[in-house]
């Protein structure tokens, strides 16, 4: 029994694989975003300098034909109530349509924006590391011998070795050129005993 239940009510379950069947509606169907084209293309019309001379045009035509001309060529007389009713009529297509242009570009300003911020997260970010390794390399070259620091060194070594190449040179014609205090002394020694036995 547990499990005839159990399958019965996985069978009623809708199944996740299986795409669900299309909802049969009254109502006209019509592409959202088409539509919000439309409304754009309509807003950016009535935006322009051409919308309000046509309508200025319509408008006095309208006036004229029905002011100027017989009464048996009048559609619309005074006070030109068709007309007030045309105009009220475009009006109250105008507001909805320019509202939706406004709310969609307003869409796109809120996808823009928070793009811009990612980006500027993404930026801020590599900036920090940037920052971080260019301070961890001067921190490691601190510590490395600079090209300044190794000749500096090697002049040092250069003017030791030369000092002490000197030292030695010096020394070595000293020793050359004069002779050793202990044997000239024997040698006078050696004369002033002779010199006495010489005497006796």
């Amino acid at each position: 029994m547990a499990e005839r239940e159990e399958r019965q009510a996985r069978g009623s379950r809708p199944r996740l694989d299986v795409p669900q069947a299309p909802r049969r509606s009254l109502l006209p169907e019509y592409d959202p975003d088409a539509f919000g084209r439309l409304s754009e293309r309509i807003a950016r019309f009535l935006g322009t300098g051409r919308f309000i001379v046509w309508m200025t045009v319509i408008v006095t035509v309208w006036i004229g034909w029905n002011v100027l001309l017989p009464s048996p060529f009048r559609f619309d007389e005074y006070p030109f109530i068709f007309l007030t009713l045309a105009l009220s009529l475009q009006a109250s297509y105008a507001a909805p349509l320019i509202l939706l242009a406004q709310n969609r570009q307003a869409d796109r300003d809120r996808v823009n924006l928070e793009q811009d911020r990612r980006q500027n997260e993404r930026v801020i970010a590599d900036t920090e590391y940037l920052s971080r390794e260019i301070a961890a390399l001067r921190m490691g070259l601190g510590e490395v011998a600079t090209r300044d620091w190794m000749r500096s060194e090697l002049q040092d070594l250069l003017r030791e070795l030369h000092e002490r190449e000197a030292e030695r040179g010096q020394r070595g014609t000293d020793e050359a050129g004069g002779e050793p205090a202990g044997s000239g002394g024997r040698d006078r020694g050696a004369g002033r005993e002779a010199g006495q036995r010489r005497g006796r």
